[in-house]
C-alpha cells in the first residue's frame, strides 16, 4: 500500500533528541482510569494536568488505520485487516475496555480493506471500504451499533470513483460526501455525494495537473454551504492543492503548494475555525517533515509550524481538531520516543507537544484524526501496544 510506504520512508529523516522538551520521562503524572474501566493507565509525559488512558489493545496485525466515531458511551472504528477472512473489521469499545467485533469484512462481494473512519448518522454508522465490493473499487456501506452491515454502494463502474482511501465522510444534512484516491474519468480521483440510501453521484472527477490529484486520507470540510478539501497530487507544482466544490459539483483550485519551505503533499484534511481553514502536509516544510498550516477561503496560505523531528515529532498526516479554538494533532513518528505525537498549535501557530507515544508498551504510529468529544480526545494509534496491534486511547488535555 503507497500510503504505508510513504510513512516508511520518512523515518530515516527522524532522530531523537538528546534533549528532551516535549515530553520527559522523568515527569510523569498517572491519569484518572474511569470507574469500571479495563484500559490501562499510561504516565502522562509532558505536563502534570495531563491524562491520556489506553482503552483497548489490538490483536498483532489488526492495521487500526482509521479514526473513530463515539455513539453514547461506546466507541466505533474500522481495522484494515485481521476479522473472521482477514479483511478487516468493525469493532466497538465499551467505556470499561471491553471490545467487540460488529462485522467481518470480505465474505463474497463485501468490502475489504477499510481504510476509513466511521460517521455517525443518527444513530446508523457510516464508512468506507478501500477495496472488494461487486466492482473490487471498494464500497460506502452502513452498520448498525449491533452490527447489521448494508451495502451501499460498489465503487468502480465506468466513470465512478475507485478506492476510497482513509477520508471519513461528512454528514451535510442527510446527504454524505466523501472523496475517492482512484478512479473518475481521469482515473486520479473524485468527489462524490451519496443518500443514506445508496444513490451515489461523482460531482468532480480530478484531471491531474493545475487542478490537483489524488485527494488522500483527506476528508471534506463544510463552510458555510461550500465543501473545501486537499489534494495529495497535482496542482501547479506537482505538489498538491487545497481545492473548494459546492455540492453541485463546481470545483476551483485554491492554493497549489509549492517548494520548501512551504509544504508539500496534504493527505489530512482541514478544520474551519472562523471561516479560516487549517491542516497540515505530510513533507515540506523548513525541515521536510511536514508543516501545520493556514488558508483563507479566498486561497491566501500560511505556514503555521514546521516540524523539526526529533522530540517535536515528524510526519503530520492526520486532520486537525478544534478543540476551545486551539487545534490538536497527532505526528505519525518522532517525540520523545519516536513512536509519534499529540501536539496542540494556536491559530498563530504556537505549537507545543502534549503527548509523546512509543514508551513501553503504549501505542505508536498515530496516523488517524482525533475526536473531539465535550474536551476529551479520542483516537487510534495503528502499531504498538501490549499486542503489538495498535491501541485506542483517550486524551484529555
Amino acid at each position: 500500500m503507497r500510503l504505508r510506504s510513504m510513512l516508511t520512508a520518512c523515518t530515516a529523516g527522524v532522530v531523537l533528541s538528546a534533549a528532551v522538551t516535549g515530553c520527559s520521562s522523568t515527569s510523569q503524572s498517572i491519569a484518572a482510569l474511569p470507574a469500571g474501566s479495563s484500559g490501562s493507565i499510561r504516565p502522562s509525559h509532558a505536563r502534570p494536568a495531563l491524562s491520556y488512558v489506553t482503552m483497548y489493545n489490538f490483536a498483532f496485525n489488526s492495521n487500526v488505520t482509521a479514526g473513530v466515531a463515539k455513539v453514547g458511551s461506546t466507541i466505533y472504528g474500522t481495522a484494515s485487516s485481521g476479522g473472521a477472512f482477514g479483511k478487516g473489521f468493525v469493532y466497538s469499545v465499551s467505556a470499561s475496555g471491553t471490545e467487540t467485533v460488529l462485522h467481518s469484512f470480505g465474505s463474497g462481494s463485501d468490502g475489504t480493506t477499510p481504510y476509513g473512519g466511521l460517521i455517525d448518522v443518527n444513530g446508523t454508522l457510516y464508512g468506507l471500504t478501500s477495496g472488494g465490493g461487486a466492482n473490487g473499487g471498494g464500497i460506502v456501506f452502513s452498520i448498525t451499533t449491533t452490527g447489521t452491515e448494508k451495502d451501499l454502494h460498489d465503487f468502480g463502474s465506468g466513470s465512478d470513483g475507485r478506492g476510497p482511501q482513509g477520508a471519513p465522510l461528512l454528514n451535510v444534512g442527510g446527504t454524505l460526501y466523501g472523496v475517492t484516491i482512484g478512479g473518475g474519468s481521469n482515473q486520479v480521483g473524485t468527489v462524490f455525494s451519496i443518500t443514506t440510501g445508496g444513490t451515489e453521484m461523482v460531482l468532480h472527477s480530478f484531471s491531474g495537473g493545475s487542478d490537483g490529484a489524488n485527494p488522500w486520507n483527506a476528508g471534506l470540510v463544510n463552510v458555510n454551504g461550500t465543501l473545501y478539501g486537499t489534494t495529495n497530487d497535482g496542482g501547479a507544482n506537482n505538489n498538491g492543492t487545497v481545492y473548494s466544490i459546492t455540492k453541485k459539483g463546481v470545483e476551483n483550485v485554491l492554493y497549489s503548494f509549492g517548494s520548501a519551505p512551504d509544504g508539500v503533499n496534504p493527505i489530512g484534511g482541514l478544520a474551519n475555525i472562523n471561516g479560516t481553514l487549517y491542516g497540515t502536509t505530510q513533507n515540506g516544510g523548513a525541515s521536510g517533515l511536514g508543516t501545520v498550516y493556514s488558508v483563507t477561503t479566498g486561497g491566501t496560505e500560511t505556514v503555521l509550524h514546521s516540524f523539526s523531528g526529533g522530540s517535536d515529532g515528524a510526519s503530520p498526516i492526520a486532520n486537525l481538531v478544534n478543540l476551545n479554538g486551539k487545534l490538536y494533532g497527532t505526528t505519525t513518528y518522532g517525540g520523545a520516543f519516536g513512536g509519534g505525537t499529540i501536539y496542540s498549535i494556536t491559530t498563530g501557530g504556537t505549537e507545543a507537544v502534549v503527548y509523546c507515544f512509543g514508551l513501553g508498551t503504549d501505542g505508536n504510529v498515530p496516523d488517524d484524526p482525533l475526536l473531539n468529544v465535550k474536551g476529551t480526545l479520542y483516537g487510534t494509534a495503528s502499531g504498538g501496544g501490549s499486542n503489538s496491534g495498535g491501541i485506542v486511547f483517550w486524551f484529555r488535555p
